[in-house]
């Protein structure tokens, strides 16, 4: 016999209904943030940023691949690793279905990570995913959008990430089990793995400008966890004690 509350038919349907309304305002507040996104000041970009693409040497405005909208999914994928992230290998699962979509939409969705592009094509053809991957192994540009970190950073508690400076200082004593487990994952230990971390942002071009328009990391990227939202809507919801998701070529492996 189950634990859980039961009712009626007609029981269930006046708890459902109440929880639509709720549904609604969320969905309206939600609406609402977009538009404030949309709304926020535009940031010239001047710095000449290089990238290594399977098409060569090239700017962030070669990136935009002749559309006028980029988002570019900062991917965990430090110079040491010998495995992107677990978690945002989760997250980048569910790019090949929709990157078509937004092609077609003006917008170019690009993931960017410090590995060489061999060690990123590796993966790519590993995960079996088709959509394109730069690396940005010499450049600022994961700096600048505060997504990589320096040791003497890290040491001195000095990362700023998620609009946030100070703190994050790292030793053996202060490192969370799932990292460190995570890092294993990667083939690296769990300072080195901490120097990168995960974000999205945005970019517009307009009439040869490059402008940077949002950044957002942390549990900001919730909405890009397909799985999350699926398992938002599953009876027991997402269930969890801590990080339970693995590579999706992990699965079964013991």
């Amino acid at each position: 016999m189950t634990r859980h509350l039961t009712a009626t038919r007609e029981e269930w349907l006046a708890a459902r209904l109440e929880l639509l309304a709720a549904e609604k305002a969320l969905t309206r507040r939600s609406d609402e943030l977009a538009r404030q996104r949309q709304a926020l000041p535009w940031v010239r970009i001047d710095k000449a940023y290089r990238f290594d693409t399977e098409e060569g040497r090239v700017t962030l405005g070669d990136l935009f691949q002749g559309r006028s909208q980029l988002l570019v999914y900062h991917f965990m994928f430090g110079p040491d690793y010998k495995a992107g992230c677990p978690s945002c290998s989760a997250i980048a699962d569910g790019f090949d279905g929709i990157a078509i979509h937004l092609a077609n939409h003006d917008v170019t969705l690009m993931a960017v990570s410090r590995a060489p592009l061999a060690t990123l094509q590796a993966y790519k053809r590993r995960m079996g995913w088709t959509f394109p991957w730069a690396s940005a192994r010499d450049s600022d540009f994961t700096a600048d959008f505060n997504v990589s970190f320096t040791e003497a950073q890290q040491r001195e508690g000095q990362v700023e990430y998620n609009y946030q400076r100070g703190g994050h200082a790292m030793d053996a004593t202060q490192v969370p089990e799932p990292v460190t487990r995570f890092a294993a994952t990667c083939g690296t230990d769990a300072p080195t793995y901490s120097r990168d971390r995960p974000g999205l942002s945005a970019f517009v071009l307009e009439e040869g400008v490059v402008y940077h328009t949002y950044s957002t990391y942390a549990r900001g990227l919730d909405g890009l966890w397909s799985m999350y939202q699926w398992l938002d809507r599953a009876p027991l919801g997402r269930n969890e004690s801590g990080p339970w998701w693995r590579r999706h070529d992990e699965y079964g492996a013991g």
